[in-house]
């Protein structure tokens, strides 16, 4: 990831034909919201709530100390539009399934990262869906009390181990 501005990295999406929601434009559009002028090779992971101990759900903060206590790390939250642009075999998340309404839908994968501010009605940060053939690259509103399910799926870094 890295080694391009906001503006760049958008521009990559819209070429590969990535689809943003608003809140995925709010997101980009947020002064706190930072890309890195380095290029930099990030090792992650991919687990559900329920590989981290969760038999009923969790909170995302329940889910952040979990995930930290097995020495994961939050990703940077410009990892996200990069992994998008990664990940393109990303399994059908909408054919066959019910639509979701406050919850992770069914084939998404959100990448763990801090929350860009405590306002309860912004987004607090993306998720990766395939929509009918369709990537996109979403963000996400949630309140800290919202309940992930248990086989809500999430992308943590694995810490840099030096050469």
């Amino acid at each position: 990831m890295g080694g391009m501005t906001k503006h760049e990295l958008l521009v990559q999406l819209q070429d590969a034909n990535v689809q943003l929601n608003e809140s995925a434009r709010v997101l980009f559009a947020h002064d706190e919201f930072s890309t890195s002028p380095a290029v930099s090779q990030i090792e992650i992971v991919e687990l559900c709530v329920g590989d981290l101990g969760y038999r009923e759900g969790a909170s995302i903060g329940q889910i952040h100390d979990r995930a930290a206590a097995c020495g994961l790390l939050l990703c940077p939250l410009e990892l996200a539009p990069h992994l998008r642009l990664q990940y393109v075999d990303q399994p059908e998340g909408y054919i066959g399934f019910p639509p979701s309404q406050h919850q992770a839908p069914h084939g998404s994968l959100t990448v763990a990262s801090r929350e860009l501010t405590s306002d309860h009605d912004a987004p607090k940060g993306f998720y990766l869906r395939r929509i009918e053939g369709v990537l996109w690259l979403r963000g996400y509103r949630s309140g800290p009390n919202h309940v992930w399910g248990v086989a809500d799926r999430f992308v943590f870094c694995r810490p840099q181990t030096a050469a």
